[in-house]
């Protein structure tokens, strides 16, 4: 049984016929996206109250539970009509969510986070799903990987050991100063994985990125090395410009640059943080409420997607990357894309390595949105500036409460293990905290239940009574 259960023939039928309408409409090459009074049918007697729906999603491999869910017709059999739409950038998307040009999106965990406690922006969105574990890299220019890869310690085989520490970059940030540049490496957003992973690879081996004052979203106050926003798919050009020496970004962008010969992956955020979460489904609040029904097929669609890019040991992956490589997703070559979802992961020609773990879509709960997910982003913007004050624990708390949203996550997930579509063990049982987290290429362990001591823990950021002003950190 699926989700029609209860909804008697007439649902059902239309479902059958809506998904054969996609079946028609993708002989050839791309599906073509079901019509909406086909998807309006799917949804008679209060099924979905809005079928017809645009996401938006940024050009990278962890947006692929939304292009399987459209391409395989999991939207379509919730009796949804999905557009998914390209976005210019992070900031863009986030506008189309908060100004409803779009039903929701692809998103940074730090994007509903950061709106909900008004950092950049002030409204209320919701994180009801996570999308993916791990997916990034940090990659550095051919001129500084030849500055730190003579000094490399080695494996037998005679390539490098990872992980690699920033501190290997010590030096040549020194050098970079004596010659009176500035060493400058890209992320992605101020509030963006990326940034905090980049931050912790970079505080880890001893240099500071920088802090952030309030109003400034540039966050250089006192940093060795200098971060700047630039859109992931134009990482590799900015690099080859010779804007940046070094980038954080999700795939295919890593790839890309080993493909162009014109940098070299120097770690991945596996191996900055084991398991990672990453982007996340983000929403309105106010749509959540206005439309439930419809939330809870959209989750329903992407849970079953998530499961469909995990099966039997990623068995799909070949077939995602080839739908991922489509000009109306990510658009790069089959050949990037595949070099780091098909369990392997390329740091330059010649040093491919097993990487199964590299894109968690469904495995290890990867979907469910746990409290403590969030409240480690807000101990990032805490660490750096961007959160100006203390708040005590339970401040984390209640706000990652706000944004995180596992109640909806439950009632989609669960619902589908009552219809057979997954198994029960794929909903984890918890209290929305994952417990204390290893993994981290510091040592350092988190406990989302003591975000403040966790802080303390950390060497490089503000400690508990420090503030941030132009002039540097103030306080005790």
């Amino acid at each position: 049984m699926s989700s029609n259960r209860g909804f008697g023939f007439t649902r059902r039928a239309a479902v059958v016929a809506l998904l054969a309408s996609v079946a028609l409409a993708g002989c050839g090459s791309k599906s073509a996206a079901p019509s909406a009074d086909a998807a309006a049918a799917a949804s008679a007697e209060g099924a979905v109250e809005k079928p017809v729906l645009k996401l938006g999603f940024i050009k990278l491999t962890d947006m692929a539970p939304l292009a399987i869910a459209k391409e395989k017709g999991f939207f379509a059999e919730e009796g949804l009509n999905v557009t998914l739409e390209p976005q210019a950038n992070w900031k863009v998307l986030l506008d189309g969510v908060i100004g409803g040009q779009l039903d929701g999106a692809h998103m940074l965990a730090g994007q509903p986070i950061a709106a909900t406690i008004g950092y950049g922006t002030k409204a209320d969105l919701i994180a009801p799903l996570s999308l993916d574990l791990n997916g990034n890299a940090i990659t550095v220019s051919n001129k500084v990987w030849s500055m730190v890869k003579p000094d490399l310690p080695t494996n037998a085989d005679g390539k490098p050991k990872h992980p690699i520490s920033a501190s290997v970059l010590q030096p040549v940030v020194a050098t970079f100063k004596k010659q009176g540049k500035p060493f400058n490496m890209g992320m992605v957003f101020p509030v963006s994985t990326h940034n905090y992973e980049l931050r912790y690879w970079l505080a880890a081996g001893g240099l500071n990125p920088g802090f952030y004052t309030p109003g400034d979203v540039g966050g250089t106050v006192d940093a060795d090395v200098q971060l700047s926003v630039t859109p992931p798919p134009q990482m590799p050009a900015t690099l080859e410009a010779g804007t940046i020496e070094g980038y954080c970004v999700g795939e295919p962008w890593n790839q890309a640059a080993v493909q162009k010969k014109i940098g070299v992956p120097i770690i991945t955020d596996d191996e900055i943080w084991h398991d990672n979460p990453e982007k996340v489904f983000g929403l309105r609040k106010d749509f959540a409420e206005k439309y439930p029904n419809t939330t809870k097929a959209m989750l329903r669609a992407i849970i079953k997607a998530q499961q469909w890019l995990d099966a039997d040991g990623g068995k799909n992956r070949p077939e995602a990357v080839k739908i991922l490589s489509q000009s109306n997703y990510v658009g790069a070559d089959y050949d990037v894309i595949a070099a780091s979802m098909t369990g392997k992961f390329t740091f330059e020609p010649g040093d491919t390595r097993p990487a199964p773990g590299f894109n968690i879509f469904f495995d290890k709960h990867a979907g469910y949105p746990y409290y403590s997910d969030a409240i480690w982003y807000m101990t990032q913007m805490r660490r750096w500036g961007q959160i100006p004050e203390d708040h005590d624990d339970q401040w984390y708390f209640d706000e990652a409460k706000a944004v995180y949203r596992p109640d909806l996550y439950l009632t989609a997930a669960k619902s589908l293990v009552e219809d057979g579509k997954i198994p029960a063990d794929a909903v984890p049982e918890t209290d929305g905290f994952r417990g204390e987290q290893g993994g981290f290429i510091d040592g350092i362990t988190y406990d989302g239940k003591q975000p403040n001591a966790y802080l303390a823990k950390l060497k490089i950021g503000l400690k508990q009574g420090q503030r941030v002003t132009a002039s540097g950190v103030t306080g005790n």
